[in-house]
């Protein structure tokens, strides 16, 4: 398949996954963990399995590191991260709070993955993860983003 092809056939998915599974605009009040949309994204950029260096997360995020700070401090107080090795990890608890507080609405998530086939679902999962590696690459190359 050619670069413009997969161009547009991305541009066309997306819309379609993000309008059948959004939800609301929720505010840290509306969510049952109680975290805002910021730290629901700052969650979604941790992993619970390989901690994160603060400096480099608050690089990736474009946001100064005291901010990072004062963001995490907060979500390590509700036990959603933890600090260890130099670095930052999401707890289970944290991955729970970023799924519950994701704007694809998680159960709507669950059913259009459960109408494909077990191949299918990883095929699906699989691609997003390879486009969202690639952005992570991007976002490493700032020349490229500008």
């Amino acid at each position: 398949m050619e670069l413009e092809q997969s161009v547009v056939r991305v541009q066309a998915a997306y819309p379609r996954i993000y309008l059948a599974c959004h939800t609301r605009h929720q505010n840290a009040r509306s969510t049952a963990d109680k975290i805002s949309q910021r730290d629901g994204s700052l969650l979604a950029h941790l992993d619970e399995a390989r901690a994160v260096g603060q400096s480099d997360l608050a690089r990736h995020m474009a946001v100064a590191k005291s901010t990072l700070s004062e963001a995490l401090a907060g979500l390590e107080e509700c036990g959603f991260v933890a600090r260890e090795n130099g670095g930052i990890r999401r707890t289970a608890k944290g991955t729970a709070a970023m799924s519950n507080g994701s704007v694809l609405e998680p159960e709507r998530l669950r059913m259009i993955l459960e109408m494909l086939t077990v191949e299918e679902r990883q095929r699906a999962v699989e691609g997003l993860e390879l486009i969202a590696l690639g952005a992570e690459r991007l976002s490493e190359v700032p020349s490229q983003c500008q």
